[in-house]
């Protein structure tokens, strides 16, 4: 996964970055299988799907100028291109005229090394970070579809607390996956997380055939979890 890709673009988008209006650019492949993916044909089938050229993307990102308040780089999973800071930078000097573009990552906190060098390297001004269940290896691997090493993912969790970078944990809350129990082992190891978004599952489109027969969680139970879990970290939103 050298080679480096769009596939997708959202010019303007008010709903990747919480009070922000940001271009949205896909990256193609995925590590995990999560049952409940709405993007799997991104991220496990991407060539069918068009190539989109990082310069017309950064052309038409130059009429935005004054409008849009960042980059959303997304997938997929983003960590897996080795050439992913290479492009960030490619994505910063394109503003030259103005103040460097903001950029968000959403991740799945799979490749710690990689986000420890954009780190590093300031290349970040904001992470979303997908926690998809309590941290050991048999929810993770039901909640992944895979054998996820959850060390990465406690590692990647680590990074950002200790960065002083603004971010966000992530978690989707469906059932047969994660329960009131369950996010009470995870809020406990996630404790002190600058946010947390839990956001409802939705059965539409996902990976999983078996899943689009699950019923979500009503909105009141998912107001329910957000009031437990307020003790634990700075911010809560909730996507119910």
């Amino acid at each position: 996964m050298d080679d480096f890709y769009i596939k997708g673009f959202i010019e303007t988008s008010m709903l990747d970055w919480w009070g922000n209006i940001a271009s949205v650019l896909f990256l193609p492949g995925c590590n995990f299988r999560c049952p409940y993916c709405h993007n799997h044909e991104l991220a496990h089938n991407p060539n069918a799907l068009p190539d989109i050229p990082l310069e017309k993307v950064l052309a038409r990102l130059s009429r935005f100028k004054g409008w849009i308040d960042g980059i959303v780089i997304t997938g997929g999973e983003p960590t897996l291109h080795n050439n992913l800071p290479d492009i960030i930078r490619r994505i910063k000097q394109g503003s030259v005229t103005q103040d460097a573009w903001l950029v968000k990552l959403d991740t799945n906190g799979s490749n710690p090394d990689m986000l420890a060098q954009l780190l590093d390297e300031g290349l970040l001004d904001y992470v979303a970070m997908d926690v998809k269940a309590p941290l050991n290896e048999l929810d993770y691997q039901r909640a992944t579809g895979c054998g996820a090493k959850v060390e990465s993912v406690r590692e990647c969790i680590d990074l950002l607390k200790n960065s002083g970078l603004d971010y966000e944990l992530r978690t989707t809350v469906c059932p047969t996956l994660l329960d009131k129990p369950k996010l009470k082992q995870l809020l406990d190891q996630i404790k002190g997380a600058k946010r947390l978004v839990l956001q409802n599952f939705k059965p539409a489109q996902v990976l999983d055939p078996d899943f689009q027969q699950i019923k979500p969680y009503s909105k009141e139970f998912i107001h329910e979890l957000g009031q437990m879990s307020e003790k634990y970290v700075g911010c809560l939103r909730l996507v119910a």
